[in-house]
């Protein structure tokens, strides 16, 4: 059995769900959320948040199609409008910052389609997923465990 630590301190929890609960509310579109939340997760090969945020995005009408295509997306074209796109490529940057920085073109694409609140909680939903991804992989806290 793979060792892990369920432990998370109450305040800590808190604060991360309040962060993104607020990006979320900011950010306005629940099923664009989960797709940037479910990528993120993909790209950290966190599998309790996919397991999670998969189901969220279900129940948000996130099309099966969106679903499947989504770790290709810049290859599917005809599947991600532009707005999905810019957000997919920031969400991208921003989680394996290679470069050490986003790309400006990453980032004045996004800022075409976000307005300067929207963009602002876009970056805090990706910020927030990628502090949930760290914290669910680095305790080894499986899919579907009640306990975290």
């Amino acid at each position: 059995m793979t060792a892990r630590t369920t432990h998370l301190d109450g305040g800590v929890r808190s604060a991360l769900q309040a962060v993104s609960a607020a990006a979320k509310r900011g950010f306005d579109d629940p099923c664009l959320a989960e797709l940037v939340q479910i990528r993120a997760s993909q790209l950290n090969h966190c599998a309790f948040c996919l397991d999670m945020h998969l189901v969220i995005a279900r129940k948000h009408g996130v099309s099966e199609r969106q679903l499947d295509l989504l770790s290709a997306w810049e290859e599917a074209e005809e599947v991600f409008d532009g707005r999905e796109r810019a957000a997919l490529a920031l969400t991208e940057a921003v989680t394996v910052l290679t470069e050490g920085f986003v790309p400006d073109e990453v980032y004045e694409e996004a800022a075409r389609h976000f307005d300067g609140a929207r963009l602002a909680h876009l970056l805090a939903l990706i910020t927030a997923i990628n502090s949930w991804n760290r914290l669910m992989v680095g305790r080894r806290i499986p899919p579907g465990s009640t306990e975290w």
